[in-house]
């Protein structure tokens, strides 16, 4: 019985290595469009895709990050400016895509630009702090994403949603989290939609990095934004002393963060050249080993262990 099942669990291991190790054809031929290359995994994974081959269109945020990114990579490299919450910037976008893939059409998108402040708690914030991520984060994608679909289908090929185990497992308020769950609802629909014309949609649930989306400083000025703007009556009930325990408490973390973003760029470029690429891709040790299972767990332990690591307000402590 025993001997079965361990022949079993090796037939399985032996067949999913060979299903990830099998590549797709023609990558010099392929055009990827990649959001958010200014810095972090988008500049990145346009560095690696130009290196293997593909033809890479990155969509910087700024004249600085597109000229600096060009310098570092070839010349089969191109770059636009994009400001994916404006639907007119888009547009521009679109129509300079499609006249650089012609009749090939789209073989990648990668929705990769995003940004995490203002974060803090909810009582703290305003409509408008909530709207300034949704803006990026979900509506920005949802737009691109349609935008392009057509040139997607021309190619039968990918869309790749960087998410984040933010969008599993909500242990902050404001925006980001929800802008994260999100994705993964769009994706999930999507993918099921799209499938039926031969694309496929990945989702990318990194851990905690260093980037500029987890810079320290922007996160702790955010919180203290917030505090500013928070009514008296939260600033009564929640004290000073929480600001200055969860500034202390980024930057802490601060010290945690991985620095191989290549572990989330590798899984955004295996999802594009695989020939049976995951559904999902998880990166960093924390999120494989704590916020992954986390989402699998009843929702009371789950609230136990973030009340247990939570800096509660200074009038609980």
């Amino acid at each position: 019985m025993w001997l079965y099942l361990l022949v079993l669990a090796v037939l399985y291991h032996l067949v999913h290595w060979y299903r990830k190790s099998q590549v797709v054809n023609q990558l010099q031929d392929k055009y990827v469009f990649i959001t958010g290359c200014d810095s972090g995994f988008g500049n990145l994974l346009a560095k690696q895709l130009d290196l293997r081959g593909f033809r890479v269109l990155a969509a910087c945020l700024t004249e600085k990050g597109a000229k600096m990114l060009q310098e570092q990579t070839s010349d089969k490299l191109d770059t636009v400016i994009l400001d994916v919450t404006k639907s007119e910037s888009i547009a521009a976008a679109t129509q300079w895509v499609k006249e650089r893939t012609g009749d090939r059409g789209l073989w990648g998108l990668v929705n990769n630009a995003g940004i995490s402040t203002p974060s803090a708690p909810n009582e703290w914030l305003t409509r408008q702090n909530f709207m300034k991520i949704l803006d990026v984060n979900l509506l920005g994608v949802i737009d691109i994403t349609l935008s392009l679909m057509p040139l997607l289908r021309k190619a039968q090929g990918r869309v790749v949603n960087v998410s984040s185990v933010m969008g599993r497992v909500s242990i902050i308020g404001g925006g980001y989290c929800i802008s994260k769950y999100g994705i993964e609802a769009f994706s999930d629909s999507l993918r099921r939609e799209v499938s039926f014309f031969g694309v496929k949609v990945a989702i990318i649930e990194p851990g905690y990095f260093k980037t500029a989306v987890t810079n320290t400083e922007k996160v702790s000025q955010s919180l203290q934004n917030a505090w500013d703007q928070a009514s008296p009556e939260v600033k009564d009930l929640y004290g000073k002393k929480f600001v200055t325990s969860n500034a202390n408490l980024l930057q802490k973390l601060s010290s945690k963060l991985s620095t191989d973003m290549s572990l989330v760029t590798n899984c955004m470029e295996h999802a594009l050249t695989s020939r049976y690429p995951c559904t999902r891709y998880s990166a960093g040790w924390d999120a494989k080993l704590i916020f992954i299972p986390m989402s699998y767990m009843p929702t009371f332990l789950v609230d136990t262990l973030v009340k247990w690591v939570s800096i509660k307000p200074a009038k609980a402590l």
